[in-house]
């Protein structure tokens, strides 16, 4: 397959810098006439995809927004679902359109962009969390503004909304140790995502801050979520926490029920503590302590940092970190002495 062309490809054709190039692509000032067409038609000769922009800074924002996730990230209805729902009630009220696509893995593995991309039918682009590192980037490279949403890495050069995973993490093992809880497992897939590593280092900070130990059994960071997964690693051990951390209510509810149905009670005999508050936490019986996602929020911040960003594309990145709050439910209890 073809090398994909970027902005640093046609810098170091010119012998230029990487944000000349970007202010000539987008229109925006910083670069003379002869600079920007010797820029544009280079692109043009390497094979480099842009969005066309706004010459005019005063210009108002007009047109469709495109917001982008794997089939995974869309299959994630109780999160993903709720964040999706505020981010179409923000464009529209924008005065804009939402395109919506679903990336599957072989047009991740093999870069193939959405004919939306391609026909540089959008003014800026939302992408809502994890894709792949490579495939974001060329997204990135077409010039269009682009926030993501509940992801971000060091190589993702742009806008991000976030959850405070670490502080959240922490406030609620706080919460537990709270109860009396010293002896406190971790539960999750932390290569998922950088939101999950996130939560799995505040779980470890606040068990240091607090001098608690970490047993190596009690943390578990590959687990499938799926009832089979979960039964097999529970099973290995030897004996378990008076608490488990979970990485989001899927696991939650999928512990908790492996829990009683092998003879625990919840929580008389083991708490269980879970991540985003979406249904599963509020069906189970008992129902999940959790952390609550302010999703129109997220949406609402993530739509109008793009409108900023489509604005302002020279602008340094921003990352956003937003506040959780924790909802204490019936699956968590002191501690049994």
């Amino acid at each position: 397959m073809a090398k994909k062309i970027t902005m640093q490809d046609i810098a170091n054709e010119l012998n230029i810098s990487k944000n000349s190039v970007s202010q000539a692509l987008s229109g925006k000032d910083g670069v003379s006439e002869s600079t920007r067409k010797l820029v544009v038609d280079t692109a043009k000769k390497l094979g480099y995809i842009y969005a066309s922009s706004r010459t005019n800074e005063n210009d108002k924002i007009s047109g469709n927004i495109g917001l982008i996730a794997s089939d995974f990230a869309f299959s994630q209805k109780s999160f993903f679902g709720e964040i999706y729902l505020s981010v179409e009630k923000e464009v529209k009220q924008g005065g804009m359109n939402l395109i919506i696509e679903s990336v599957d893995n072989h047009a991740i593995e093999n870069l193939i962009l959405p004919d939306f991309i391609n026909k540089h039918s959008v003014s800026g682009l939302l992408i809502l969390s994890h894709i792949s590192t490579d495939y974001i980037n060329l997204l990135i490279d077409t010039g269009i503004p682009v926030v993501m949403i509940d992801h971000h890495h060091p190589f993702n050069k742009a806008d991000a909304v976030l959850l405070n995973n670490r502080f959240s993490a922490y406030r609620a093992i706080h919460f537990l140790i709270e109860l009396g809880h010293n002896d406190i497992g971790f539960i999750g897939n932390t290569s998922i995502s950088p939101s999950y590593q996130e939560r799995f280092e505040g779980y470890r900070l606040a068990l240091d801050h607090y001098n608690l130990p970490l047993h190596q059994d009690f943390m578990i960071t590959d687990i499938i979520e799926n009832s089979e997964s979960v039964a097999e690693t529970l099973q290995q051990l030897n004996k378990f926490p008076t608490a488990w951390f979970c990485i989001n209510d899927g696991l939650g509810f999928l512990t908790q029920t492996h829990m009683i149905n092998n003879g625990y009670n919840v929580p008389e005999d083991i708490s269980i503590f879970s991540f985003d508050n979406g249904q599963l936490s509020r069906i189970a019986q008992p129902t999940t302590s959790t952390v609550d996602i302010n999703f129109p929020l997220y949406g609402r911040r993530a739509v109008e940092q793009l409108f900023w960003r489509i604005q302002h594309p020279t602008e340094p990145i921003q990352e956003i970190l937003l506040d959780s709050t924790i909802i204490e439910r019936e699956s968590t209890g002191r501690r049994k002495v």
